[in-house]
C-alpha cells in the first residue's frame, strides 16, 4: 500500500458524511489520427447544481483513475491524458463538511500531503495532460488542472477562483506554487489575494483566458468536442502552445508586496491566511515546487487547526445554508402572488428599491411622490439604470423595453395601487409620516395586499397600530447599497400574520436577497449593534481619546474599514438618527454624541478628507470636536468596544430579536461585509474570551466555529 493510499484511508475515517466524488475514464480516438486519449471525468452522481467535491475517499477514486491511465501510458497504449468534469461543473475543491471535523495537526496535514500526493501523479504521467475546465472550477478544482501540462476553459464558466484565502486558508494543493510560476507572480497575486479578499470576486471564462491560466477558449455549447479537436492538434505539432516568459527579478517581489499592502488594508494583519499565501509566492520565486508544495503542506494544516478556518466555514455555511433557509419563517404555501409592486416616494432609496422588484420580479412597478418633478425623476432614474444594463450587454434592447415599460409613476395613489399586492414605502424615518403614508395606502389597496416598510428603525408594531389591518404590515429592511447587500431583514409586528410574512419572506426569495425574520425592536439587528459599536467609539473620542487610537484600537478585528469611515459610509445624519432611536429605548446604554450632533448639523458627510488621496481629519470637524481629558490606550478602547457589543449581543438574545446567534452573524456578514475570517462577529467574541467575560457564557457551543475538542 502506497504512502497516498495510507493518508488518504486514514483520512477518510474523518469524513463521514463525504460525497464521493467518482473518476471514469474513458478511451477516445482523436480526431487528426492523433492516437487513442484517455479522459477522466470527475462526477459525484447529484445533479449538476450540486458541486464535485474533492475529500480523502474522492482523492483516492482519482489517484485509482491515475493508476489505470499510469500504467497505459508507460506501455503506449495512450498518447494523453485528460481531465474534465460533470456537466456545468469541473470541480469545487476540498470538502470542507470534513474538514472542519479535524481535531489533529497530523490528520490536517494528512489532508495537504493526499491532495499533493494525487495531484502531482498528473503532472509525473509520460505523456502530455490536459485540463478541460468546462464548468466552475474553485480552489482543488483550480488545482487540479494547474498540474496538468495543458488547460482549456470554456467561455461559458460562470465562477473560476482560488477562494482559501477568504475562508482562512492557502490554495494548499499547488495553487501557491504552480500558479505564479505559470503566469507570473503579480497576476497570481490579484488572483489568490486580491480577489479572495474582495468578497471572493470569481473569473469569467475569458479572464481565465486572457490571464494565461488557460492555453485555450472555446464556446460552452460544444467545448468539450472542441477541447478534443485542439488536443489532437498540440499532440501532432500542429498547434504549439507559447507562454510568456515569467519574470523572476523584482518584479516579482513588487508584486507580494502589492499583496502585502493588500491584505494590510482589508485585514490588517489579524487573519494570517494571506500573509501565509504571500509567503509561499515570494519562496516560489526560485521554482522549486517540492520546496513550495511542503510549505503549503504546512501552512494548510496551520490554518485548519486555527480558529479563522473553522470561522470561515462557519461563516459560509450560514449564507449557503442557513441565509437560504431562514430560521422562523412560516409556511411558504401560505405566500400570496405578487403581481404588482407600489413604491411609496421616488428618491434614490425609493428608487433603488423599484429597480430591485422590475428586475427580480419582472412585474409592474410603481412610484408615488408629493409631486411630478420627484415622481419623474425616480422613474428616470430606473430608466437609466435599465439604459446602463443595455450598455454592459447584461440585458439585450428587447428585455430594456419591456422593464421601462413596466416601470411608471403617479400622483394618485388610487390608481396607482388599486390592484397592487405589495407595496413599500421608502419616505422620511419620522413615524407621524410613515403613520399617515400607511393609512392613506390602505384606504386604497386591496384587502390582500401587504404593506411593508423600510425602516431602519423604527417600530413596525406602532407604524400599523392606527391601522384597520395591522395585521398586513411587515419590515422589509434593506441595506445600501440596495443591489450590493443581501441582507433583507424582515420584521415581524406584535399583530402581523403569518401570510404577510410568508408573502414577505417569498418575495425576498425572488429578489435573490438573504432573508433573516427579526422581532420589531429598536433598530433591528444591524442598525443596532453598529450603533453600539460605533457609540462605543464615539463616546471614547468625546471623552478625550484621539481620533487616531479609537480608530487604530479595532484594527485587530480586520474590518473593511475603520469605524469612521463606516460611519461616513452609513451617513452621520442616519448615524444619528439611529442613535437617538436606541438612547430613547435603552438610555442605559446608549448615548447620542454631542460631538456627531454638531458634524451632522455643520452639513459634514464624514470626520474625514481625501484631498491627499488618503483619509485625513477633515479640519473644520477637528475644530467642531469637544474632547475630555481621559485618555484611554487602543487595548482599553478595544476592551471596552468589545464588551459593549457583547453585552448588546447578549441582551438581544435574551430579548429574542432573532432566533440564535448564528442570525446576528449572518446579519453582519450580509448586511455589514463584516469579515469572513471573524465568521461574523460571536466566533471572534467566544475566541477572545470576551463573551464569557461579560455574559458568563460563550455564545456559540465548542466546536462550532472553532476546533472540536480532540
Amino acid at each position: 500500500m502506497s504512502t497516498t493510499a495510507e493518508l488518504l484511508k486514514g483520512a477518510a475515517e474523518l469524513f463521514p458524511d463525504e460525497v464521493v466524488t467518482q473518476a471514469h475514464v474513458r478511451h477516445l480516438e482523436l480526431p487528426r489520427g492523433a492516437g487513442t486519449f484517455a479522459l477522466i471525468t470527475l462526477d459525484n452522481g447529484l445533479d449538476h447544481t450540486k458541486p464535485t467535491t474533492f475529500g480523502p475517499q474522492s482523492l483516492a477514486n482519482l489517484s485509482t483513475a491515475i493508476d489505470q491511465v499510469e500504467a497505459e501510458a508507460k506501455d503506449g497504449k495512450i498518447v494523453g491524458v485528460g481531465v474534465t468534469g460533470k456537466p456545468f461543473i469541473f470541480a469545487v475543491g476540498a470538502d470542507l463538511k470534513g474538514v472542519e471535523l479535524l481535531k489533529r495537526h497530523e490528520d490536517a496535514l494528512a489532508i495537504g500531503k493526499g491532495g499533493h500526493d494525487v495531484f502531482k501523479r498528473l503532472a509525473a504521467l509520460a505523456v502530455p495532460t490536459f485540463a478541460y475546465y468546462n464548468g466552475a472550477a474553485m480552489g482543488g478544482g483550480v488545482e487540479v488542472g494547474l498540474h496538468c501540462t495543458y488547460r482549456t476553459v470554456s467561455k461559458a464558466i460562470p465562477a473560476f477562483s482560488l477562494p482559501e484565502v477568504f475562508l482562512g486558508l492557502v490554495p494548499g494543493w499547488g495553487g501557491c506554487a504552480l500558479l505564479p510560476n505559470l503566469i507570473g507572480a503579480d497576476r497570481a497575486v490579484s488572483v489568490i489575494i486580491e480577489n479572495s479578499l474582495n468578497q471572493n470576486r470569481q473569473l469569467k471564462g475569458k479572464q481565465v483566458f486572457e490571464l494565461g491560466i488557460a492555453d485555450a477558449i472555446f464556446e460552452g455549447a460544444d467545448f468539450l468536442e472542441q477541447s478534443l479537436g485542439w488536443t489532437a492538434s498540440v499532440l501532432t505539432g500542429e498547434t504549439q502552445v507559447s507562454r510568456p516568459e515569467v519574470d523572476r527579478g523584482e518584479a516579482w517581489d513588487q508584486a507580494v508586496e502589492r499583496g502585502r499592502f493588500i491584505a494590510d488594508s482589508k485585514v490588517h494583519g489579524a487573519a494570517p491566511a494571506a500573509y501565509r499565501a504571500l509567503d509561499i509566492i515570494s519562496a516560489a520565486k526560485n521554482g522549486d515546487l517540492r520546496q513550495g508544495f511542503d510549505a503549503e503542506d504546512q501552512a494548510l494544516a496551520d490554518l485548519i487547526m486555527g480558529g479563522e478556518l473553522r470561522s470561515g466555514i462557519y461563516a459560509f455555511n450560514l449564507v449557503q445554508k442557513r441565509g437560504k433557509r431562514p430560521a422562523g419563517a412560516p409556511d411558504k404555501s401560505l405566500a400570496r402572488p405578487v403581481n404588482k409592486v407600489g413604491v411609496v416616494g421616488a428618491g434614490l432609496m425609493a428608487s433603488q428599491l423599484a429597480l430591485l422588484f422590475l428586475r427580480r420580479l419582472e412585474v409592474p412597478v410603481v412610484l408615488t411622490d408629493i409631486d411630478q418633478e420627484r415622481v419623474d425623476k425616480g422613474v428616470a432614474y430606473v430608466h437609466g439604470e435599465i439604459d446602463k444594463l443595455l450598455g454592459k450587454g447584461r440585458i439585450n434592447q428587447d428585455k430594456a423595453n419591456r422593464l421601462k415599460a413596466a416601470v411608471t409613476g403617479s400622483l394618485d395613489k388610487a390608481a396607482a395601487f388599486g390592484d397592487a399586492d405589495f407595496v413599500i414605502e421608502a419616505v422620511f424615518e419620522e413615524m407621524g409620516v410613515k403613520q399617515q403614508v400607511f393609512a392613506e395606502v390602505e384606504a386604497v389597496v386591496p384587502e390582500h395586499a401587504v404593506l411593508a416598510t423600510n425602516t431602519s428603525s423604527l417600530s413596525v408594531s406602532e407604524m400599523a397600530s392606527k391601522l384597520k389591518h395591522p395585521e398586513r404590515v411587515v419590515g422589509f429592511h434593506f441595506f445600501n447599497p440596495v443591489a450590493v447587500l443581501p441582507l433583507l431583514e424582515i420584521v415581524r409586528g406584535e399583530r402581523t400574520d403569518d401570510a404577510a410574512l410568508a408573502t414577505a419572506f417569498g418575495v425576498a426569495k425572488k429578489l435573490k436577497k438573504t432573508a433573516v425574520l427579526v422581532k420589531d425592536a429598536p433598530a433591528f439587528v444591524v442598525n443596532r449593534i453598529l450603533t453600539r459599536f460605533l457609540g462605543e467609539i464615539q463616546n471614547v473620542i468625546d471623552e478625550g481619546t484621539p481620533v487616531a487610537t479609537a480608530e487604530k484600537a479595532v484594527e485587530p478585528l480586520g474590518l473593511p474599514m475603520s469605524p469612521l469611515v463606516l460611519l461616513e459610509l452609513v451617513g452621520p445624519a442616519i448615524g444619528l438618527h439611529v442613535s437617538e432611536t436606541l438612547a430613547a429605548a435603552f438610555p442605559d446604554r446608549f448615548t447620542v454624541s454631542e460631538n456627531l450632533a454638531a458634524v451632522v448639523k455643520a452639513g459634514k458627510r464624514g470626520f474625514y478628507v481625501y484631498d491627499s488621496g488618503k483619509p485625513e481629519l477633515d479640519p473644520e470637524v477637528v475644530a467642531l470636536l469637544k474632547q475630555g481629558d481621559v485618555v484611554l490606550t487602543e487595548e482599553q478602547v478595544r476592551t471596552r468596544v468589545l464588551d459593549a457589543v457583547a453585552r448588546e449581543i447578549g441582551i438581544m438574545l435574551d430579548e429574542g430579536v432573532v432566533a440564535e446567534a448564528q442570525d446576528i452573524d449572518l446579519c453582519l456578514i450580509t448586511g455589514a461585509g463584516w469579515p469572513f475570517h471573524l465568521g461574523g462577529i460571536t466566533p471572534y467574541l467566544d475566541r477572545e474570551g470576551v463573551s464569557e467575560r461579560v455574559n458568563g457564557k460563550r455564545f456559540l457551543a465548542p466546536g462550532v466555529a472553532s476546533v472540536p475538542a480532540a
